[in-house]
């Protein structure tokens, strides 16, 4: 019987996303965060969370350092399939407009493949 294999989830890839960044740029580890916009959560957490100004469409993770005539370096992630959601298409066109990198990424190797080629 053959194995059926189970794709990793978009907080799995980010997860092993943010452990290769922070090994293989430990000096800039501090400057890559995530921004804790989506998932679920119970309706007091949520109203508090828009209170403090959380916003739809914000990119999972920025890199706050300019490079390359960039601002900064934001990065969606999604699963293998996963695609944008109009929120995010939005807050994406609002970042470039004023000149950050807007990245997508559906695994490791797509974000080994942009973060390399925005730093190096």
């Amino acid at each position: 019987m053959k194995k059926q294999t189970i794709p990793p989830s978009e907080s799995q890839i980010q997860n092993s996303c943010l452990t290769w960044f922070r090994h293989q740029y430990p000096n800039l580890a501090l400057l890559l965060f995530a921004v804790p916009n989506g998932g679920r959560r119970d309706a007091k957490t949520g109203a508090m969370m828009k209170y403090e100004g959380v916003l739809r469409g914000v990119s999972d993770l920025i890199l706050l350092i300019p490079k390359k005539g960039y601002a900064s370096l934001c990065i969606e992630m999604k699963t293998p399939k996963g695609e944008q959601s109009e929120e995010q298409i939005k807050w994406q066109r609002e970042a470039e407009k004023y000149r950050n990198r807007y990245v997508v990424c559906h695994s490791i190797e797509e974000f080994m493949k942009e973060v390399n080629d925005y730093l190096l």
